[in-house]
Parts: C-alpha cells; sequence; structure tokens
C-alpha cells in the first residue's frame, strides 16, 4: 500500500483533499499540519497529525497543498529526505516554473490543477449547479509530468482524479503551458477583463438604471455571448454588434496587450506570486 503525505492538510484546500483521501483504502495517508486552526479542522474529521519529518520520510507521494509562497521553503525541507523513487504533487505551477522545487534526479515531479466546473454543464443536482470550485460538481484538470519516468504519469492522473473528484477530463500539457493558462490567461487577462464588466455594471446603474434590471440584463447576454464564442451555440453577433465590439475593442484594451503571454512576463508574474512582491519589469 503507497503511503501519500499530505502536507497543508488543514488549509483550506488540504481539509477538502484529506476528507476525500480519508475514504481511500488503497493509500495510507498521513496528514501533516502545523497550524492549530488547521489541526482543529483535520480532528472534526477524526484524523490525527504526522510530525512533517515523519511524514517525509516514510512517503510514496508527497501533495503540497501549501501556499504558493511557502512550496520553496517547505519543499526544500522535505525533498532531501525522501526515498528514491518518491513523488511529488504540486496543485499550482507557479513554484515549479520560478524554479523553486529544489533539483534532485531519483524522484518525480508531477503537477496538477483543477479547471474547475465549467460555466456549462449538465448538473441537475442543486448542490453541485451550485459548486464553483469542484468536489461536488464534476469538472476537468490539467496534468504535467515536470520530471520523472514516464510510467509516473499514470500514477500522478490516478491520483489527481481522486483528490480534484469528480473529474471528467484529465487534459496533459506541459508546466510552461499551464503557466500560459495560470497566471496568464485566467488571472493576467481574464480577471481584470470581468472586473471592467462589473465596473461597466456598477457605471450603467450609476446613469440611473435599476441594478437589478442591468445584472440580469448584463448576464443574459454574457450567456449568449459564451455560448457564441466559444463554439455552443452555432450563431454570430449581428453586424451591429460586432462594428460596436470593434470599436469597443479599440477604446479599451492597448494594442500589444498579448504580450502578457510572453514568457519573460510570466515568469515575473509566478515570481512575484511565489515570492509574494512586486511584478518587476
Amino acid at each position: 500500500m503507497k503511503v501519500i503525505a499530505l502536507f497543508g492538510a488543514g488549509g483550506k484546500i488540504g481539509v477538502r483533499i484529506a476528507a476525500l483521501l480519508k475514504a481511500e483504502s488503497d493509500y495510507q495517508t498521513l496528514y501533516v499540519e502545523p497550524g492549530e486552526a488547521g489541526r482543529v479542522r483535520l480532528e472534526g474529521l477524526g484524523l490525527k497529525t504526522t510530525p512533517p519529518d515523519a511524514a517525509s520520510r516514510q512517503a510514496d507521494v508527497v501533495i503540497l497543498a501549501v501556499p504558493d509562497v511557502l512550496i520553496g521553503h517547505i519543499a526544500h525541507e522535505i525533498v532531501p529526505s525522501l526515498k528514491s523513487g518518491a513523488m511529488v504533487i504540486g496543485l499550482d505551477p507557479a513554484a515549479p516554473h520560478s524554479g523553486k522545487l529544489p533539483a534532485r534526479e531519483d524522484i518525480t515531479y508531477f503537477i496538477t490543477h483543477p479547471c474547475h466546473p465549467p460555466v456549462y454543464n449538465d448538473e441537475v443536482d442543486p448542490q453541485a449547479r451550485a459548486d464553483y470550485f469542484g468536489g461536488i460538481a464534476r469538472q476537468n484538470i490539467v496534468c504535467a509530468l515536470m520530471q520523472g519516468p514516464e510510467a509516473d504519469y499514470a500514477q500522478g492522473e490516478a491520483l489527481a482524479r481522486k483528490i480534484f473528484a469528480p473529474v471528467m477530463k484529465a487534459h496533459r500539457i506541459t508546466v510552461e503551458q499551464m503557466a500560459l493558462l495560470e497566471p496568464a490567461l485566467v488571472e493576467t487577462v481574464t480577471i481584470p477583463c470581468m472586473m471592467i464588466i462589473r465596473e461597466a455594471l456598477d457605471e450603467t446603474v450609476r446613469r440611473g438604471v435599476p441594478f437589478e434590471a442591468a445584472r440580469d440584463f448584463l448576464l443574459g447576454h454574457i450567456n449568449i455571448d459564451i455560448a457564441v464564442l466559444f463554439g455552443f451555440l452555432d450563431v454570430h453577433f449581428s453586424d451591429g454588434a460586432k462594428m460596436a465590439a470593434e470599436r469597443g475593442i479599440a477604446q479599451i484594451f492597448q494594442p500589444d496587450w498579448k504580450k502578457v503571454f510572453e514568457p519573460e512576463n510570466i515568469m515575473n508574474e509566478v515570481r512575484a506570486i511565489t515570492e509574494a512582491t512586486a511584478v518587476q519589469g
């Protein structure tokens, strides 16, 4: 039976993973949590904690469910004591892409991240429909074998499917591609765009439209816009809508906005995330 050491087991993400692994009979899970509040959460699940050094020495697999700014420090404490052939699973591309994981050729690094439940889905259970993060609703995930034997990919994906269950598709990509997805695509680009949309809603309300009317109108049209732009609906925007969109792009966006996807910018972003510093450049 393989031994899993879950570091950060009592944190926001860790406790969700702990609850799922608790029911797994294929693994023995050791729960590592230094914080008192985290230990209380684990006790609520009927789980006891294991000291970090004891957990790392026994582990066949280490899962790092810890904040990005701590991964480098914790990994450098854990990795030297791991047995040869052990696997370290990271849950975000920032630390591995920015070089925060210590070099050791005889272990495997596997990185995975949830896509979260999609906007368009066929969930009918009310709890699943209200689940935006995953764990109740089905979601897709992305996985990368950063280093290690090819045979280890299957083991890593199988575990990723368990900790993010229920999972539909597991997309295999590289760590570099994962960094293009996050932070570049979903944080550097998408969140600011959504923030501007929210500011536009507030401006519409400030100019006299009732809030509920404006929000209902906006969210209904966003539903159509997503369906058209992402291929869920085989229709096209009207000529007038296309012209308005082209004028809007010219007024709102800088012509060189795609520079956020350049490798140097992404590296600056992930280093800022893992070091809790301002983005340089």
